[in-house]
């Protein structure tokens, strides 16, 4: 099977499950917490004409207020620490958070040094890991994949609870 085939039966099968939970995009706030920008150039290739994830209604936002899933790579760095708390806690709940990149995930070839605190689960609760030094694009998707399905488990208990 070819990547560009791969890419769209993945990216459909997003696509469809983003509809049947929100009616609208899934809007993603990248953070950068710290990371040597591999994985932001990964992120970035997400929006090339070869992946293309508007198309299966992923939209990056400026806002962490517009959010619905906050994208964190890098391990946290101690002059992002405070940032990335105030980003977390300006997402709307229910809220999502993938850990992107082996950096984001447990604190990478940085490790737990003086400037830098480690991965993300350090500081802030993450739903989803995608690991990778970066992690390639069809795994970020396979990442989303799995977070929708996260999503729609906390969007089922928060009903269940009302």
């Amino acid at each position: 099977m070819k990547v560009e085939d791969e890419i769209e039966i993945m990216g459909q099968r997003l696509n469809y499950r983003i509809k049947n939970i929100f009616g609208r995009s899934l809007h993603i706030r990248e953070v950068d917490a710290g990371s040597c920008n591999a994985c932001e150039v990964e992120v970035t290739s997400l929006s090339n004409p070869i992946y293309d994830i508007e198309r299966f209604g992923l939209h990056i936002v400026a806002s962490p207020r517009h959010a619905d899933m906050l994208l964190v790579t890098g391990p946290v760095t101690r002059n992002m620490e405070l940032a990335l708390l105030k980003t977390y806690n300006a997402t709307p709940s229910p809220k999502l958070v993938a850990a992107m990149g082996s950096c984001a995930c447990c604190g990478g070839i940085f490790g737990d040094t003086y400037a830098s605190g480690g991965g993300v689960d350090r500081f802030i609760p993450v739903d989803v890991y995608i690991p990778g030094c970066p992690p390639r694009p069809q795994a970020v998707i396979f990442g989303l994949m799995v977070a929708i399905d996260k999503l729609e488990q906390k969007i089922r208990k928060t009903e269940a609870k009302t």
